[in-house]
């Protein structure tokens, strides 16, 4: 038995949205269901979420989407790296070309999986972009303020 569904695509760029008709099998319809109940979502947010996933998945092989304190974030599989992190060093060393100097910064991982990581900030640079704006707004004057108990204070002698 199949289900006729219909969903709203949300543009992040423009915020419009547009209806569209779509027939899942109903044990979809059930997954996307629990899925959504899980995370407080409305199931309409939760396969767009899933369709976005999806297809950045298969546009760029190699990234899986994890979740966090942060939410939810692409990373490079089976590494533990978020691309955030792999882009910020590739900024720093100037957008290099070659993936020697970022190899270096990232022994353990193969130059095929840093062309991951560029390959992702490349085609979706407004995600990585925001993160990492987030990341800079992180100062050591913001940490002690706002994280108090996460600074050693230095003793007294």
């Amino acid at each position: 038995m199949s289900y006729f569904v219909h969903i709203i695509w949300i543009s992040v760029q423009r915020m419009t949205t547009k209806a569209k008709g779509l027939r899942l099998q109903s044990a979809l319809e059930a997954e996307i269901a629990r899925e959504a109940e899980t995370r407080g979502k409305s199931w309409s947010a939760m396969a767009n979420e899933l369709l976005t996933e999806a297809i950045r998945l298969r546009r760029v092989p190699g990234i899986v989407f994890v979740d966090g304190p942060s939410g939810r974030r692409a990373a490079l599989a089976s590494t533990g790296l978020d691309v955030w992190e792999v882009i910020s060093v590739w900024q720093e060393l100037n957008d290099a070309e070659s993936y020697g100097e970022l190899r270096a910064n990232f022994d353990w991982l193969s130059e095929a999986q840093l062309r991951t990581a560029v390959a992702y900030y490349k085609r979706y640079p407004s995600e990585i972009d925001a993160r990492l704006a987030r990341e800079r707004e992180w100062t050591p004057e913001k940490v002690r303020k706002e994280l108090p108990f996460a600074v050693r204070e230095r003793s007294r002698r």
